[in-house]
């Protein structure tokens, strides 16, 4: 990074060029600029020595110029989205990784503990559970911990650093540990963050089991979109168990506190619970999708019996009314045929053949009877 005359570095800012910039001589003397404002993407910044804050510097020049002067102080920088210069500029005071500083950038990443030299980078996924549209939104933070500072870039709204930095500041014996113990206190709320997920979506899986039972139309794709975010809740739990231990086993290593050390387990303890109820989960909802398919199939089932029973029963009434069509048509055959009255028909001046036509209407009607009730039409 460039220097000025003085030694010090420029700092590369939102939308500005870290070299100083000369107007050419032709050129009009510009409009005097409004005082700039600090950077959107720094949240908080603040300087620790002993548990105790000592200075709360507005931007990132004010921050380095002053941990410089103030020895034995930590510094705990909180950016949101930072840009590309301001996460250079930070590599360059603290030494930061080209690595992970392009992974802290482009964000995306899966939950993984890295070291690069005396520099730790670690990256969370943090879940929080909104009531409103029964979903888990899932954000980002990637921390990077040094000897003398703690620097979390936040893609997400959770989780909630500003109640994680409460919390330290009120408890100076524990933030006297030093950036160890910041980390200890961000991995607490990311985990801690997952007890109203687990909860909501135990919630959301007790309502599917019921909706399937009652036939709700719209419940697969429930559980569909509710197994998806299992998956992703999965990915973000089930790393930090690793990476948890991988830290446990370095305690001896780097001197870690004892009371640290109990902290940390505890929080490696609550993520094993955690991702356990998760696997629990995602299994859950895999059980009820194949109960709920066997439902729908049995439901379907059920309807294509009702329309052949429907169709069989409207099958025997179409015999009946054939087979009485059939029986009347005899008769009106007959009667037609001796109806013409023509002369020359030998049955005119029978004497029998009134009594002949009605028997032989009445014969073949009662023939016509016996053969459709002998075959079940009627």
């Amino acid at each position: 990074m460039p220097r000025r005359q003085d030694g010090r570095r420029y700092t590369w800012r939102r939308g500005t060029d870290p070299r100083p910039r000369t107007e050419p001589p032709t050129a009009p003397a510009p409009e005097p600029a409004a005082a700039a404002e600090p950077a959107d993407s720094i949240v908080h910044a603040a300087l620790y020595r002993d548990g105790v804050r000592v200075a709360s510097p507005a931007t990132l020049t004010d921050t380095y110029r002053q941990l410089r002067e103030k020895p034995r102080t930590m510094a705990w920088i909180g950016l949101a989205r930072p840009t590309e210069a301001e996460l250079k500029s930070l590599a360059a005071e603290f030494d930061l990784h080209q690595l992970a500083v392009e992974d802290a950038l482009e964000a995306h990443q899966r939950p993984k503990l890295e070291r690069y030299g005396e520099t730790l980078f670690v990256v969370l996924r943090a879940a929080r559970y909104l009531d409103a549209p029964e979903e888990v939104d899932f954000g980002e933070l990637h921390v990077f911990v040094g000897a003398d500072f703690v620097i979390t870039v936040r893609h997400g709204a959770a989780p909630d650093l500003s109640a994680v930095r409460r919390r330290m500041e009120q408890s100076p014996d524990l933030l006297r540990l030093g950036p160890e113990a910041v980390l200890y206190a961000i991995l607490d709320a990311v985990v801690d963050g997952y007890a109203p997920v687990v909860a909501g979506v135990q919630n959301d899986v007790d309502e599917i089991e019921t909706e399937v039972f009652s036939g709700a139309p719209e419940v697969s794709r429930r559980i569909y979109e509710l197994s998806r975010e299992m998956v992703e809740f999965q990915r973000s739990t089930r790393p930090l168990v690793g990476m948890l231990h991988g830290l446990m086993a370095g305690f001896a290593k780097y001197g870690t506190d004892e009371e640290l050390q109990r902290y940390l387990r505890d929080v490696a303890d609550h993520v094993t619970h955690t991702s356990e109820r998760v696997d629990g989960f995602r299994q859950a909802l895999t059980d009820i999708l194949t109960v709920n398919a066997t439902l729908v199939t049995q439901q379907q089932n059920a309807e294509m019996r009702a329309l052949a029973e429907a169709g069989f029963e409207q099958n025997e009434e179409i015999k009946k009314i054939s087979s009485w069509a059939a029986i009347l048509f005899a008769p009106t055959l007959v009667g037609t045929i001796y109806g013409m009255n023509f002369e020359n028909m030998p049955e005119l001046g029978w004497h029998f053949g009134y009594p002949f036509a009605i028997g032989l209407m009445g014969v073949v009607c009662v023939s016509l009877y016996m053969i459709f009730k002998r075959r079940d039409w009627l």
